[in-house]
């Protein structure tokens, strides 16, 4: 008998209205109400609040729009190469007024994502390219380079008062596509996910009605890059819904200070955040004590953590440590999510302390999620909640058959909010977005269904991700998640704790074998290394019967990321097997 999930959470997103177009209605109920306010610390130490209310982003977009359609026809696309900041905003919201295509990208000269923005802007072939003026030189010089012929025009969110607005948006149909996604995998091949209208409306929808609690108006606080999926949708996206304020920073801004972030969202009623797990530990090794001092974070009501694996640890030392300034840990949400369902797909309710599940390790590599026996070694499963208005199954990738609670197997997705394809890819959306179950259980449609590529599995009706399907280490016939070798070896040498640790597998005389890529944290002395590599083996060996056949020790910042901070093991082992890692970089043991 099969087993389904509960029902989806009822939406109104599929009756036909369009999330871009409460932009007008916005400015005209609430036209002086702030919209979006950008607290620049770049060039202020202490942050410059910018703002914006829903009247002048309205306007602004009007006049942006009517320069771009001069420029541009329906369909075009139009990139963004901009810093976070309200000229991106601007920029977005008048690609879509104009009936173009944007393309949320970055401005040249991002550290390590050169290859990327290339790769994502030949694919794209924009029409038009809106940047800012302190990045304007870089643009122009880079779009040069390009194949692609494109206009660069430079964007002032302050406007000029003297030049008319344009006519009213465009009219478009919610199937159009709104915007490309571009994933944050291999640069090499890059996926342009084609977001809909109506993809962009359902989600924002689905997470509104699932992780706000019935509110009506909320303050998002963010710091995530603007072109990244969870960045667009918190940031710029979500407060349309109910025409509530975003306040946002930039993400180096973030890097620089974390203390920064929570000092926005102190004193805020019904504020909420969202980031990986990654900025939640980063804040428990950078904040001090006159950091918190004076903080009060009681109006917090959703931390949100996702983009990456949640560790039920890291919720737990968070809500701890944070404790005296009001965090409530039913806030910590973990979350899932990917940008080929535009980027939300289930939540654990914020009304409820993190779900955390002790399974035995050795019995999840096998496919099962049972809970350990006498001394077996366990692994702590954080719930991602159930499904947001879309349906999840948990599928054997080989066969297409849905498999039961407790069994572990790739996650398929089906909703209005999931996206039709990727950017002139034909033959890989098809693999992608096109799946069938085989059978088709009662209740659930035979397709098409999303396959993620992620591993996960169903437990009293909520999701739990175990790992990525591409990156499961098979080692002598045994199963391995990678992110439970990166927590053992982070526990077994602390001065690598606080930098990131990749494990991957390659292959060696026809076999796989293990490798690990660890980053000294920067006050780690760099003395010893053959001790810590030599601590690390043990370590691993005794934890998951695993003998490594590499060890390498790097400096900060050598092992791969993605825009978001998430470790890139495929990237890592790519430069790994291209021997990228130079004597300078690392120290093999």
């Amino acid at each position: 008998m099969p087993v389904r999930l509960p029902a989806p959470v009822p939406t109104t997103a599929q009756a036909g209205e369009s999330l871009v177009g409460r932009l007008v209605t916005w400015a005209t109920d609430r036209p002086e109400e702030p919209a979006y306010t950008f607290v620049d610390y770049l060039v202020e130490p202490g942050g410059r609040p910018q703002t914006l209310t829903w009247a002048q982003l309205d306007r602004r977009v009007r006049t942006l729009a009517g320069r771009l359609r001069q420029m541009t026809a329906p369909g075009d696309r139009v990139a963004v190469l901009a810093p976070s900041g309200l000229d991106y905003v601007v920029a977005l919201y008048a690609a879509w007024y104009a009936g173009a295509v944007a393309v949320p990208l970055f401005a040249p000269g991002l550290p390590g994502h050169a290859e990327r923005l290339v790769a994502a802007y030949d694919d794209c072939a924009p029409r038009c390219v809106l940047t800012v003026a302190d990045a304007a030189a870089a643009v122009r010089d880079f779009v040069a380079d390009r194949a692609q012929p494109a206009e660069v025009l430079v964007v002032d969110a302050a406007g000029d008062p003297a030049e008319p607005p344009a006519d009213e948006p465009v009219s478009f149909d919610l199937d159009e596509v709104a915007y490309l996604q571009y994933t944050s995998g291999s640069t090499r091949t890059p996926a342009g996910v084609e977001i809909t209208h109506r993809n962009l409306t359902a989600n924002v929808a689905q997470l509104w009605s699932a992780l706000t609690g019935g509110r009506e108006r909320i303050t998002g606080v963010n710091w995530l890059p603007l072109f990244h999926d969870m960045g667009l949708l918190s940031t710029v996206a979500l407060p349309l819904w109910k025409g509530t304020d975003s306040v946002f920073l930039d993400p180096v801004a973030f890097l620089m200070q974390p203390a920064r972030w929570l000092r926005l969202l102190s004193g805020r009623d019904a504020a909420f955040t969202a980031a990986p797990n990654f900025a939640y530990e980063l804040c428990l090794r950078r904040l001090r004590q006159e950091d918190l001092d004076g903080l009060d974070l009681s109006g917090v009501f959703l931390w949100l953590n996702g983009a990456e694996p949640v560790r039920a640890d890291t919720l737990h030392r968070f809500a701890t440590a944070l404790r005296d300034t009001g965090v409530d840990e039913r806030a910590l949400c973990a979350a899932y999510g990917l940008a080929e369902a535009t980027v939300f797909v289930s939540g654990q309710s914020p009304e409820l302390p993190p779900a955390v599940w002790r399974v035995d390790r050795d019995r999840l590599a096998a496919g099962e999620a049972v809970p350990p026996d006498g001394d077996a070694v366990a692994s702590e499963l954080v719930s991602c909640g159930p499904p947001a208005g879309q349906q999840v199954a948990i599928v054997d990738p080989a066969t297409g058959a849905v498999l039961p609670p407790g069994r572990v197997g790739e996650v398929w997705v089906h909703g209005p909010n999931v996206a039709r394809r990727y950017w002139r890819q034909p033959e890989r959306s098809d693999a992608v977005f096109a799946a069938r179950l085989d059978p088709a259980p009662d209740g659930l449609p035979a397709g098409p269904w999303l396959r993620t590529g992620d591993l996960g599995t169903r437990h009293d009706g909520e999701l739990f991700i175990t790992g990525r399907l591409k990156d499961l280490l098979i080692v002598a016939g045994r199963n391995h998640y990678p992110q439970d070798i990166e927590v053992t070896v982070a526990q077994a040498a602390p001065a690598m704790r606080a930098g990131r640790i990749a494990v991957f597998a390659v292959t060696i005389g026809g076999e796989e074998r293990a490798v690990v890529v660890g980053e000294r944290s920067r006050s780690a002395p760099a003395g010893e290394p053959d001790g810590m590599a030599q601590t690390i083996r043990q370590a691993v060996w005794r934890g998951h019967d695993l003998a490594l056949h590499d060890v390498l020790l790097t400096e900060p910042g050598a092992v791969p990321h993605t825009s978001s901070g998430k470790i890139s093991r495929s990237a890592c082992r790519e430069q790994y097997l291209a021997g990228a890692f130079t004597a300078e970089q690392g120290e093999r043991r």
